[in-house]
């Protein structure tokens, strides 16, 4: 990669406590589970750590608590890389965490569930990104989130459509959207559930089949009001882009055994930015991002499992995908 993109990334931080078990348990229930373990996730940091392994300048802006999930959040961070200067401290909350429950089902893969509290995340004060008003233009892209207050994204994401930097809303997890964040916007990412929420629109889908036309038409619905580009990812059936000069849909990459799909919409998310700021055509940039995130949904734990670039590339190279 000869060129740096330079994102600035302003979201949450989560430590993620993950338990597996082969049954969920019912209301009163108790079961015995398989497996526990705790790593560093959050959409925000998730999607930062996920563009500086291929290759980005990523600075990431969000607020942490002064206890043992903070001091880990940021040594990932570190560790990837990251500029950590502008995130911001809470003296007395907790860094945000997250419950997240992997039911093993046999032939039918891993699905998860996922209970976050947000702890400092819903503490960012405008005062913590006012910085933001002079810098941002220094960016190449803007990447937002759901998890922190929903005052702070339409900040960040007017300061940027102001200083002409493009804007890539993650919308998750689904929750109303102002009506003013709507023309701010470049991209905006949902998966099939969230865009419905967004416009009541049901993507037919089943398995690795997509009734396109649905998802055309949910995507529409959300352009009008005024996103330039609509980016829905859809699990196993890949992911559907509408732009401002048509559509392309990209099946997800094949061969994959899903471990643990946490983070697989983060780590999409991160790859998509990363092409799109090195100007690549979109066939190529979904590629790329779907064969990122099926490489993260073979391993545990979100950050744990965010490839780096030269991972991506040799999967890539094995498949016989030209990608250069």
């Amino acid at each position: 990669m000869n060129k740096r993109p330079k994102i600035l990334v302003v979201g949450s931080f989560v430590m993620d406590q993950i338990a597996t078990t082969d049954v969920v348990p019912c209301e009163g229930q108790t079961v015995l589970g398989k497996t526990f373990h705790k790593a560093p996730g959050g959409k925000g940091a998730n999607q930062a750590v996920q563009a500086a392994r291929l290759g980005a300048d990523v600075t990431m802006v969000g607020k942490l608590g002064r206890d043992a999930n903070g001091k880990e959040m940021i040594r990932v961070c570190k560790e990837a890389g990251i500029d950590v200067s502008h995130v911001a401290y809470d003296e007395t909350a907790a860094t945000g965490c997250a419950l997240i429950i992997l039911q093993e089902k046999p032939g039918a893969g891993t699905q998860n569930r996922i209970l976050v509290i947000p702890g400092t995340n819903m503490l960012i004060t405008e005062d913590d990104i006012s910085f933001l008003k002079e810098k941002i233009s220094e960016y190449d892209m803007v990447i937002l989130q759901n998890e922190i207050p929903m005052q702070i994204n339409v900040a960040v994401a007017r300061y940027a459509y102001e200083a002409g930097v493009p804007v890539m809303l993650n919308s998750a997890p689904s929750t109303y959207l102002p009506e003013e964040l709507y023309g701010y916007l470049t991209y905006i990412s949902p998966n099939e559930t969230e865009i419905e929420d967004m416009t009541g629109i049901h993507i037919e889908h089943e398995g690795k089949n997509v009734n396109l036309e649905t998802a055309r038409k949910a995507a529409e619905a959300v352009r009008v009001k005024g996103v330039k580009n609509v980016l829905i990812t859809m699990g196993s059936a890949g992911a559907f882009l509408v732009t401002e000069d048509g559509e392309i849909h990209s099946p997800c990459a094949t061969g994959i055994k899903a471990v643990d799909p946490t983070a697989a919409g983060d780590s999409f998310v991160g790859a998509f930015c990363v092409g799109a700021c090195l100007g690549w055509n979109w066939e190529k940039v979904l590629v790329f991002a779907n064969h990122t995130a099926g490489i993260t949904v073979s391993g545990m734990g979100a950050m744990p499992s965010l490839p780096m670039l030269n991972m991506v590339e040799e999967d890539l190279k094995k498949r016989g995908i030209e990608h250069e």
